[in-house]
Formats: C-alpha cells, sequence, structure tokens
C-alpha cells in the first residue's frame, strides 16, 4: 500500500499583502523599530523553498538588556492603569488582528509553512486569548476573608508581577505569543518577547497591530536574533528586572531555562515537550476516532507538543482502524501552504527531517510495517506516514516525533493500555475514544496528562487551562491569569 504523494512545491504563487508594512524587517523596542546594536542580520528561510523572505536584526544580551530597561521604565505606568484601560487596548488589538486576518495569515505560511487555510484557524485562535484576556482584565477579583479579630479585615489583592520574558517556538508563532502576551497584559504586566528565529515576522506583525492599537512605548518589546539565543535566553532568565519567564518548547531546554532563572528566584510557566497517548477502544465509533486522529496528529504537518503520538488500538479493531487511516491519510496533498489543494506543508527544516526519518528507519528495523507514506522528499517535505505493528522499545515510543507519523500499537485490555500509556517521563496531552460512559471516566482519570481529550481530537482553547504534569511543565496558559502575584 506504500504509495508516492503528490509534492507542489514550486511554481506556487504567493497571495500580495494587502498591508505589506505588516511585514516588519527591525525589532521592536521601547516603541521603536531598530536594528541590533552590531548592525548585523540574518535572513529568514521559507521553509517550503528555501527562499529567502526577509532579513531580521541579529541581536544579543545588550540589545535584550535595552529591551528589559524600556519594559522596566514602563512597567509602573502600565500597571497603575485601570482594568478598563487595558480592556480596551487589548480589544482594539484583537479587532486589528481579526481585521488583518489575512495577511497575518500569510505572513504564518511564509515563515511555518503549514496550509494557508490552516494559518488563517490560527490567526483567529491566536486573537481569541486577546479577546478572552481583554475581558479577563476587568474580572480580576480579590478576596475579603472574614477576619477572626474585632475590628479587622482581611484583603486580598492580586496584582502584576512586573516584567515578563515570553520565549516561543515556530510551530504556533501567533498563537504562542498571543496566549501568553494576553494573560500579560491584562494583568497590569509588561512584556520582553524573544520568538524563534525561524518565524519572527509573525511577532513583529502583532508589535505592529500594537502601535496601531495605542499600547504605550515599551508595554510591549520584540527582540530577534539566530546566532545568540542562548545567550539572550540567559539574559532574559537572570536579569534580576525579569520577574517571570513563560516559555513553550523542549523538555531540555525548559530545564536549562529554569535552572537559569533560579538564580534570581523567578516565577516560570513551562509549557514542554509531550508524548500523547491516543487510545480507541474496541465500542468506538471508528469514523469519528479516524477523524479526531487526524486531526490531532496532521495539524501543522505533525508538529505540535499536543500532537498524538503513540496510538494505540483494542486488538478487536487494529486491522479495520489501520488500514482505514491509510485510506484516508493516502488522500492527503502535500505541498506548499499557498496551493489551495494542499493538506500538509512541508516541516520547518532539514533536521525536523532528519528526526522523522531516524523514527521511521528505526521502527521499521524492529518490525514495524509502513502502509503508507515513509518517504523523504525533497526540501523540506516528508510523505504522511502510518505504521503498524510498532514495537515498544522503538525510538518513537519514547521519543516525541513532531512530524507527519502515525504510529500503531495494539493492545487487549483495559488496565494493560493504561500502563502503557501512562509508561512516559511526560505527560501533556492524551486522548482516548469509547462509548462507554463508565469506561470513560475510568480512563480519563486514570491518564498522567494534564490535559485529556474524549472522543475529541483537540484539546486546546481559550476558555480552558493548557499545560501538563510529569516533565510536561509548570503551571497553566489560558483561562486564567497566570502571570500575576
Amino acid at each position: 500500500m506504500n504509495q508516492p504523494f503528490s509534492t507542489k512545491a514550486e511554481k506556487v504563487e504567493i497571495p500580495k499583502l494587502k498591508d505589506s508594512s505588516l511585514l516588519r524587517q527591525n525589532a521592536f523596542i521601547n516603541g521603536e523599530w531598530v536594528k541590533s546594536k552590531s548592525e548585523n542580520t540574518y535572513s529568514v528561510l521559507d521553509p517550503a523553498t528555501n527562499n529567502e523572505i526577509g532579513k531580521v536584526p541579529e541581536m544579543n544580551a545588550e540589545d535584550t538588556k535595552e529591551a528589559i530597561k524600556a519594559a522596566r521604565e514602563s512597567y509602573d505606568n502600565w500597571a497603575s492603569q485601570s482594568a478598563k484601560y487595558r480592556h480596551d487596548l487589548l480589544q482594539k488589538w484583537y479587532s486589528l488582528m481579526m481585521d488583518n486576518h489575512q495577511d497575518l495569515a500569510i505572513i504564518l505560511t511564509l515563515e511555518n509553512g503549514k496550509p494557508l487555510k490552516e494559518a488563517v484557524g490560527e490567526i483567529k485562535y491566536g486573537a481569541s486569548f486577546i479577546e478572552w484576556f481583554a475581558e479577563e482584565a476587568r474580572r480580576t477579583y480579590g478576596d475579603v476573608i472574614p477576619a477572626p479579630i474585632k475590628n479587622s479585615k482581611f484583603i486580598v489583592q492580586k496584582q502584576p508581577v512586573g516584567v515578563v520574558g515570553i520565549i516561543t517556538p515556530w510551530n504556533f508563532p501567533n498563537a504562542m505569543i498571543t496566549r501568553k502576551l494576553g494573560a500579560a497584559l491584562a494583568a497590569g504586566c509588561t512584556v520582553v518577547v524573544k520568538p524563534s528565529d525561524c518565524t519572527p515576522f509573525s511577532a513583529l506583525a502583532l508589535a505592529e497591530l500594537a502601535v496601531r492599537a495605542g499600547f504605550p512605548k515599551g508595554v510591549i518589546n520584540v527582540v530577534t536574533t539566530e546566532q545568540h539565543t542562548k545567550e539572550v535566553g540567559l539574559e532574559l532568565t537572570t536579569n534580576p528586572d525579569v520577574k517571570k519567564v513563560s516559555f513553550t518548547g523542549s523538555t531540555t531546554v525548559g530545564k536549562l531555562l529554569m535552572q537559569q532563572c533560579s538564580s534570581t528566584l523567578k516565577k516560570i510557566s513551562l509549557e514542554l515537550g509531550g508524548n500523547a497517548p491516543f487510545i480507541v477502544f474496541d465500542d468506538a465509533n471508528v469514523d469519528a476516532a479516524i477523524e479526531g486522529l487526524i486531526a490531532s496528529k496532521f495539524r501543522a504537518s505533525g508538529q505540535t507538543c499536543v500532537c498524538a503520538n503513540r496510538i494505540y488500538v483494542q486488538s478487536s479493531i487494529y486491522a479495520e482502524f489501520a488500514s482505514r487511516l491509510a485510506d484516508k491519510v493516502s488522500e492527503f496533498k502535500v505541498g506548499n501552504g499557498f496551493d489551495p489543494q494542499t493538506t500538509l506543508g512541508p516541516l520547518i527544516n532539514g533536521k525536523a527531517i532528519d528526526k522523522v526519518t531516524r523514527h521511521i528507519e528505526d521502527a521499521v528495523a524492529k518490525g514495524a510495517e509502513i502502509l503508507v507514506g515513509g518517504v523523504r522528499r525533497s526540501g523540506n517535505f516528508f510523505d504522511p506516514t502510518v505504521l503498524t505493528g510498532v514495537s515498544a522499545d522503538a525510538i518513537i515510543s519514547s521519543e516525541e516525533t513532531f512530524g507527519p507519523v502515525a504510529a500503531l500499537y495494539k493492545f487487549d485490555k483495559d488496565d494493560e493500555v493504561i500502563k502503557l500509556a501512562n509508561n512516559t517521563t511526560v505527560g501533556l496531552a492524551g486522548y482516548f475514544y469509547s462509548r462507554d460512559v463508565g469506561r470513560c471516566w475510568k480512563v480519563a482519570d486514570a491518564l498522567e496528562v494534564g490535559m485529556v481529550g474524549v472522543n475529541t481530537g483537540t484539546v486546546s482553547n481559550a476558555e480552558i487551562p493548557f499545560g501538563g504534569v510529569k516533565e510536561s511543565g509548570i503551571g497553566r496558559e489560558a483561562k486564567t491569569l497566570i502571570i500575576s502575584r
């Protein structure tokens, strides 16, 4: 059944921006569009073509200190503003995002590669966090506690923590920023954002819209770097003027940042790697389970922290499920995100391709069979793949793939699959499909993950908390004002 996919990456027309000024090629510090002190730049490449999109400043620790200084100097004024004032600015920012969602999506697809339709979805999803936290800004309630002492009142107030350092990945270059920025700004914090070196333009476009919304100088700052990422990260995590760091990325890097933050006892929010189990029980609606798996596994070409990584299917329906999933996956169109027929875009770079290749080759060497896909294409394209008969000792069983590979495992008993699902050091998300209500409650309670999707392949929304257990991080994002003291 292993078959080639059509991969069309060349000669695709890139839509023109209605507002070309959104594609900013300078960093943003203290309300100004600036170069690095060294005036060095680096090129940002389109992962679908490896063509240069543009250049941004190559900043270092000195540049980052300037951004932190600007955030600190603007903090007192911003923190003292009324909740209504912050609400109004956030709402205006949200409206500008929605008004410019098509241009923001084009920029996102250019630097990330995901299909344009999917990018539009991310822009609207990202904007929803700004809308949510605009509303939350006016609901930052405290408590009045009955005092055990006569003539006394016990009052608890929530106050902003201070300057916040925000470090975000490339897989959701818009939504990972808005989810953190919305909470920080609503709480009264000022921020320094360090986006991924692969996807800085989405962050800079958000900063441009923040200027138009009327945010005061220094409240939002964006620093860009490729070569000095470690240096910039060290400054954000050790500078005493930064009171909190919020990071989304790998567990390895998260541990390093946590160690660095300990030097000044910063508050931290860490949303780290996952190894999500996806369980299909024999009483599940198979059609719904396949659709849910596709939504979970193949969104962003499998490059999400909550992607299904280990797919456990009960023995009695295993063969049927595998065959039907392979049929669905074989219909995918791999190509440039600007091609309207594309369902899966490129991976972010060659390192990502190498990791997917290594995982598949290892699984096959240990007995797995490729039902569909498994082919590395030119550039950063890889055919979506379905593997059956994957061994528990395959690398893919314990290491997050971050690519379009569905690895299927067979199980017999409920207790068996729960044990297999929990046999990992991380616990961000987990999913399962069943029509037995008792089983649903039992399995949902038993899975050692921060978020459980029951008969759904998606678990993220502005209205619900997002985060993991074990080595998948610390704290929760969305829903609550996570950046307050």
